[in-house]
């Protein structure tokens, strides 16, 4: 974990999680999942499906939002919950950056467990991917 527990607090950012995106980001994202999508590889189906090339898989952005809290939390910490919503696709060259904010701080046994609002955000400042998470960090 970067950050002591004693010095988490509500309305402090944790540090970002930041990716350019586009075929080689998806392709390797499409081996794992089998997500071999035309709209995903290929710019004229992008195109076809109303956007301006190929877009990214939206669970790509739910990873980013999953690699945000375990870089901050650790190998020990324990990630509870995650959800976000799609509003925004991830089109091929952009710079996707996913943050996270405190909105709460308690003490749980042995744990304390930290509840954020999470995003992610396109490099013109358009949030993306929008959501909640829960996290436990042993004390």
């Amino acid at each position: 974990m970067t950050q002591a527990t004693s010095e988490l607090t509500v309305g402090a950012e944790i540090p970002t999680f930041e990716r350019a995106t586009g075929l080689q980001n998806w392709n390797r994202y499409a081996a794992v999942n089998d997500e071999f999508v035309d709209f995903h590889m290929d710019d004229e189906a992008g195109r076809a499906a109303g956007f301006p090339t190929a877009f990214g898989m939206g669970n790509l952005q739910w990873s980013y939002l999953h690699s945000l809290l375990r870089a901050w939390i650790g190998d020990e910490g324990r990630i509870l919950k995650l959800s976000c919503q799609f509003r925004s696709p991830n089109i091929r060259n952009q710079i996707v950056t996913a943050h996270g904010k405190i909105t709460a701080v308690r003490d749980e046994g042995a744990e304390t467990v930290v509840e954020l609002e999470v995003w992610t955000q396109n490099d013109s400042g358009q949030a993306m991917a929008p959501g909640s998470a829960t996290v436990a960090i042993p004390k």
